[in-house]
């Protein structure tokens, strides 16, 4: 009542300015809201998908999650960027009209739910459900729920017919296929964008006695005298061996560059851009006295410990390669430089939609000045080897003709195809080094092919 005993007259409340009261969170949406914001964040930010999930320094949607929930974050991210193409391509089929201008939060949403439906043992009315609900949280995309429901209720309806249709669409970028198409020919490339649907593999390097470790771990040898595993249930640390050092982690074609210089008996060895330490246990256990140099600090620590837990040492330094000069120069150098990773998508979906043709520019142009620095560690007479894991020839064979090309003191060695049974293919007509994921036949209930990888050998002549 006023002061006077009357009433108040009745006004309507004005809204709240802190939005709507929301009800209990639905199990599943955290999830779901977590797979759309990285995945823009991947491909609108060009943010690489492993800092995202890193559980320490990711996206804190991530980090909010529990260990189950990040798993499942995980798959469809996974399957989300090994098909988007498909997925696009999908969802475009199923709209009258293409989606508005900025919508991008919306194609996230659309693009995540589709690919539970499509490629993942999600029920589809859970995905259609959580992707309506996530709409209806976003004031951007509120508008549109009703439209989310009635695409994803169809393409459920229409999963076999929509499948058939987009098989065919290639699942890496326009931009990367044509480059593909450039370098191997169109058969070749089609072949490339195929084998990233496949399963990445798990392959070991070990100490000794591979085949005795396939017959234990219920694996097979590999050409590369590795040891590749079936997938299994568990963790890579519960495996017999592990902890007592007996082998590591290493996809068969990453464990090809530092093989190619023999026994390293009484030499001493630069592996450069050396972490997480892999091809550095491999150089020392050849025999080599090996300094393992590497940029960050952070990186050194993790090959320390790597190298501690097979129990193999070597000398590391922290610098930057550019800058670095040793007091005694090198017989033989492993110089695995940074790339833009394109030959790992099978194990990093994200590489394509997160780099670009301008990255590879710049890639190039860094490797080129990193051997060139390199050839100037090097010892007359002595060896180094250049690779990297990128399908690319801008990365590989043409920094390398470069160098080549104008560098006397230089001279390519030839790699003999005859030493790689089961890789031949693998050695080009000028002796060098290059897998492709599609390469790589194997045992019936295992993952094919291997990492797409470049290497070439030279030797200082003077």
């Amino acid at each position: 009542m006023n002061s006077d005993g009357k009433k108040k007259p009745f006004r309507k409340p004005k809204p709240s300015s802190a939005g709507p009261v929301l009800g209990p969170v639905k199990p599943g949406l955290q999830v779901r809201a977590a797979a759309a914001k990285i995945l823009a964040a991947v491909v609108d930010r060009k943010l690489p998908l492993d800092g995202a999930l890193d559980n320490e320094h990711g996206n804190p949607a991530y980090k909010a999650l529990n260990e189950g929930d990040r798993a499942l974050v995980r798959a469809i991210l996974n399957a989300t960027l090994r098909h988007l193409p498909r997925i696009d391509a999908a969802i475009s089929r199923l709209l009258e009209s293409p989606l508005p201008e900025g919508a991008r939060a919306l194609h996230h949403v659309l693009a995540v739910a589709a690919a539970q439906i499509l490629y993942l043992d999600v029920p589809d009315h859970a995905a259609v459900d959580l992707a309506v609900e996530q709409s209806n949280q976003d004031p951007r995309n509120r508008r549109f729920a009703k439209l989310v429901n009635a695409v994803l209720r169809r393409l459920g309806r229409e999963k076999e017919e929509v499948l058939a249709e987009i098989r065919n669409i290639p699942v890496m970028p326009e931009w990367f296929l044509q480059r593909l198409e450039k370098a191997y020919g169109k058969e070749k490339a089609q072949s490339i964008s195929d084998a990233q649907l496949e399963p990445a593999a798990i392959d070991l390097t070990v100490k000794a006695d591979a085949q005795s470790w396939a017959e234990r771990l219920g694996g097979f040898t590999l050409p590369t005298g590795g040891v590749r595993l079936a997938a299994f249930e568990g963790s890579i640390p519960s495996l017999e061996g592990f902890a007592e050092g007996a082998w590591w982690v290493q996809d068969a074609a990453a464990s090809i560059p530092a093989q190619l210089f023999g026994d390293l008996t009484g030499k001493r060895v630069a592996d450069l851009c050396a972490a997480p330490g892999g091809k550095t246990a491999q150089l020392v256990f050849a025999g080599g006295d090996v300094t393992a140099v590497e940029q960050s600090e952070n990186r050194i620590k993790r090959l320390r410990a790597n190298l501690d837990r097979l129990g193999l040492s070597a000398e590391t330094v922290a610098s930057d390669l550019t800058k670095y000069e040793p007091v005694e120069l090198f017989d033989a150098i492993l110089l695995d430089a940074p790339c833009s990773s394109t030959g790992t998508t099978r194990r990093h979906p994200d590489v394509l939609w997160a780099k670009g043709p301008a990255d590879i520019a710049k890639l190039a142009v860094l490797q080129e000045r990193l051997l060139r620095h390199a050839l100037t560690l090097l010892k007359p007479g002595g060896t180094i080897v250049f690779s990297n894991c990128s399908l690319d020839p801008t990365e590989g064979e043409e920094v390398a003709a470069r160098v080549l090309s104008d560098t006397p003191m230089v001279a390519r060695v030839a790699i003999d195809a005859k030493r790689w049974p089961g890789l031949e293919s693998a050695i080009s007509p000028l002796g060098e080094f290059r897998t492709t994921p599609d390469m790589l036949e194997v045992p019936s209930g295992f993952a094919g092919g291997l990492d797409g990888f470049y290497a070439v050998v030279m030797r200082r002549v003077a």
